[in-house]
C-alpha cells in the first residue's frame, strides 16, 4: 500500500476508488462528489502547507455548516495534520482555550468562523465566501498552484483528530485520538456492518462531537453519501429521509421523543432505513420499540463509548424478544465490549468488584487514547491495574446475560437522600411508568448539605399528588421526590442530548423561590 493511503484519510480514498462521481456530502442545496472533494482537499492541503513555516501538527477547522466544512477536515488530514473541529457559536474565550491547548498552528475558517474568533494569531486559510474587507491580515486563499499530488503520509501514533470534553476545572479537556485507534475502530465496523456505496448516511451531530466521525468515515469508507439533517427536518422527518434516500440513521435517543412529538413515529413511517444507531444517552426500551415499529426494515443498535475510547466501545443489537429481559430500569443494554478490549469493574476504593456486582466501568485496549493533551488532566481518569492502563468511564454498569453490560447511570448520579443511596435512573424509570408521563429526568440539588430531588417530566400535566400516589406503589418513601415540574420538552444541548446542567440550574432557581 502507498504510504499516502495510511491513516484516517484512507477511508476517503477507499470511497473515491469505488464512487468517484457519487456525492460524498450533501448539505442543504450543496453537494460535492468524491472526485471534486479529493481535488479540492489536495489544493487546500497544499495551500495550508505553503502558508505555514513548518508543517502543521494540528489545524483548527472553524467553519459554519456547509460542504466546505467536510472538505476542510479532509484537507487537514491530507496535510498530515490532526483535525481540531471547532464551533463558531461557542464563546470566543472557550475557542481560544481550545486553540491554545491543541497548539493549533493554522486555521481553516469561513466568515462565521472569522467573526467568532477575530484576530487569530496563526495562518488562516479562508474558505467559502469571505468579502475582501473581512479578510484578516496574513490570511491565505486556496491556490491550485500549491495543490498536492497526493495526501501526505501519516504515522499511526500521530493524532488523527483532537476533540474536547468538559473539564472539572472549568477548562475543556483535549482528547487526541490516533490514526492507529481509528484504523482499528473502523476496520472492526467494516466487519460488523454491510455498508455499501448505495447507502445514504444521516449526520445529526455537530462536527466537534465524536459520533460525527462515525457517520463521516463509515460513509466515506463505503463510498456512500453523507447528508446533514438540519433541525427543521425533524418537523417532517419521514419526508426528509425519504426525499434524501437515507438508509443509515444515527442520533442521540432524545431524537426519538422529538420525532414522536412531531407525529413522525407511526407504524412504518421510516421504511427506507436499513440501520438505526443511537448513542450518547441512556436508550429506553419503549423508545426503541417505537422506533423499530416505525422502521420495520432496520436493524437497531444501542452504541456506547466515551470520546477517550474512540467513538464507541460497546454495542447491543435490539431484539424485541431478548433486549427487554436484559434491560435494567427500562434501559437497553449497552452490549458487549469490542474485540481486543478488556473490561474491569471497580468499587469506590478502586478494587475489582465481586462477580455479579455493580461497579465503575474501566476499559483498556487499542481504542484507548494515550491521555489528555494536558497530562495533569489524566489524574483520576486513568487507572493502573495488572500492569495495564485503563480508562475510568465514570459510568456504573453490571454484567447481564449473553456477556453484555447494562448501563446503570453515572457514578455521580447516585445521591444520598436522608442516608439512602438513590440512583436517579431508577426514579426516572418509575416515573415513566406513571399514567400520562412520556419521559422524566430527576436532578438532585444540594440544600443545607442534603439533596433535594426535583423531577422534570413531559407528557400530560399531572397534579403532583397523582404522581406521588403512583410512585408509592414502586418506590420506598424516602426515594420519592417532593417537587415536580411539567415541561413541553426538555432543553437540549448542541448535540441534542438532554441538557441536565440546564435542568439542575432551573431546579436550583425553583427551590430558591419556594
Amino acid at each position: 500500500m502507498d504510504n499516502s493511503e495510511l491513516g484516517l484519510h484512507a477511508r476517503f480514498l477507499r470511497g473515491l476508488a469505488v464512487s468517484p462521481d457519487r456525492d460524498a456530502v450533501r448539505v442543504a442545496e450543496e453537494s460535492i462528489t468524491y472526485r471534486a472533494a479529493h481535488e479540492l482537499a489536495l489544493t487546500w492541503a497544499g495551500s495550508l502547507l505553503a502558508a505555514c513555516p513548518d508543517p502543521p501538527r494540528a489545524v483548527g477547522v472553524l467553519t459554519g455548516r456547509g460542504v466546505h466544512s467536510y472538505v476542510a477536515i479532509l484537507a487537514c488530514l491530507y496535510a498530515g495534520a490532526a483535525v481540531v473541529p471547532l464551533q463558531p457559536d461557542f464563546p470566543a474565550a472557550r475557542t481560544r482555550q481550545m486553540l491554545d491547548s491543541a497548539q493549533v498552528s493554522a486555521l481553516v475558517a469561513d466568515l462565521p468562523g472569522l467573526r467568532a474568533v477575530p484576530g487569530a494569531d496563526v495562518p488562516v486559510l479562508l474558505v467559502g465566501e469571505v468579502p475582501e474587507g473581512e479578510r484578516p491580515p496574513g490570511s491565505t486563499l486556496p491556490s491550485a498552484a500549491h495543490a498536492l499530488d497526493r495526501p501526505r503520509a501519516a504515522r499511526g501514533s500521530d493524532p488523527a483528530y483532537l476533540l474536547f470534553t468538559s473539564g472539572s476545572t472549568g477548562r475543556p479537556k483535549g482528547v487526541p485520538i490516533s490514526h492507529d485507534s481509528t484504523t482499528y475502530y473502523f476496520d472492526l465496523l467494516d466487519r460488523r456492518y454491510d455498508f455499501s456505496p448505495e447507502d445514504v448516511f444521516s449526520q445529526t451531530f455537530d462536527l466537534n462531537f465524536d459520533c460525527a466521525m462515525f457517520d463521516l468515515f463509515c460513509a466515506w469508507g463505503a463510498g456512500a453519501t453523507l447528508v446533514w439533517v438540519p433541525p427543521l427536518a425533524y418537523r417532517e422527518l419521514p419526508r426528509f429521509l425519504l426525499d434524501q434516500g437515507v438508509t443509515v440513521w444515527f442520533a442521540t435517543p432524545s431524537a426519538i421523543s422529538l420525532v414522536r412529538r412531531m407525529g413522525g413515529l407511526g407504524a412504518g413511517t421510516l421504511p427506507g432505513l436499513r440501520w438505526s444507531f443511537f448513542a450518547g444517552e441512556a436508550l429506553q426500551c419503549q423508545d426503541t420499540a417505537d422506533w423499530q415499529r416505525a422502521a420495520p426494515g432496520s436493524l437497531v443498535e444501542n452504541l456506547y463509548g466515551p470520546t477517550e475510547l474512540t467513538i464507541t466501545i460497546t454495542g447491543h443489537r435490539w431484539s424485541e424478544a431478548v433486549s427487554p429481559k436484559l434491560a435494567v430500569n427500562g434501559v437497553v443494554p449497552i452490549g458487549a465490549p469490542h474485540p481486543g478490549h478488556e473490561v474491569l469493574l471497580i468499587d469506590a476504593q478502586d478494587r475489582p468488584v465481586a462477580e455479579g456486582a455493580d461497579g465503575e466501568l474501566c476499559v483498556t485496549g487499542p481504542q484507548l487514547t494515550r491521555g489528555y493533551l494536558d497530562p495533569a488532566e489524566d489524574e483520576g481518569r486513568f487507572l493502573e491495574h495488572g500492569g495495564r492502563r485503563w480508562y475510568r468511564t465514570g459510568d456504573r454498569v453490571r454484567w447481564v446475560a449473553e456477556g453484555e453490560l447494562a448501563y446503570l447511570g453515572r457514578m455521580d448520579a447516585q445521591v444520598q437522600v436522608q442516608g439512602w443511596r438513590v440512583e436517579l435512573a431508577e426514579i426516572d424509570h418509575a416515573l415513566r411508568g406513571c399514567a400520562g408521563v412520556q419521559d422524566a429526568v430527576t436532578v438532585a440539588v444540594t440544600r443545607a448539605e442534603s439533596a433535594e430531588l426535583v423531577v422534570f417530566y413531559t407528557g400530560v400535566d399531572t397534579p403532583p399528588a397523582g404522581l406521588v400516589r403512583q410512585l408509592r406503589e414502586v418506590l420506598p418513601e424516602r426515594m420519592i421526590p417532593r417537587r415536580y415540574h411539567h415541561l413541553e420538552q426538555f432543553p437540549l444541548n448542541s448535540n441534542r442530548k438532554v441538557d441536565r446542567g440546564v435542568l439542575r440550574a432551573r431546579a436550583a432557581d425553583l427551590l430558591t423561590v419556594c
